[in-house]
């Protein structure tokens, strides 16, 4: 799991931050299918040398959206179904997102056409990936 989840320092993003984003990630992209065990919490901190606080607070707010779930005794798993999003919250989030990136466009001196090409290219990438692990 941390070969494809990866934790970056410079970014100014809390840890458990980034954690919850890439595994929202690679759920969008298909890499993690609903149903998928997920490391434990002290796999995860272990492999990605952080604070185990760290990672429960990431997979907490992930089960409280419910792209996560628990069976106790068992693990942590992808949900199976995502779940149902209000459009005040997707618009939350996806505002959240932008900001996000809106400042790293910003910080390497992108134009906004250069940002927006960008950002269509990442999402017909996770468009194909998804709908190539879905075959």
């Amino acid at each position: 799991m941390s070969r494809v989840l990866s934790l970056d320092p410079r970014d100014p993003a809390p840890l458990w931050k980034q954690i919850e984003d890439g595994l929202r990630r690679l759920v969008a992209s298909g890499a993690l299918r609903p149903g998928a065990p997920l490391p434990s919490v002290r796999e995860m901190s272990r492999d990605l040398a952080v604070n185990p606080a760290t990672v429960v607070r990431a997979y907490q707010r992930l089960i409280d959206a419910g792209f996560l779930h628990v069976r106790r005794g068992e693990g942590t798993y992808i949900s199976e179904s995502p779940p149902s999003s209000r459009s005040e919250l997707k618009e939350q989030e996806l505002l959240s997102g932008a900001l996000r990136y809106a400042a790293v466009a910003l910080t390497v001196g992108a134009s906004r056409n250069e940002a927006q090409s960008a950002l269509d290219k990442a999402l017909d990438t996770l468009s194909h990936n998804r709908k190539e692990t879905e075959r």
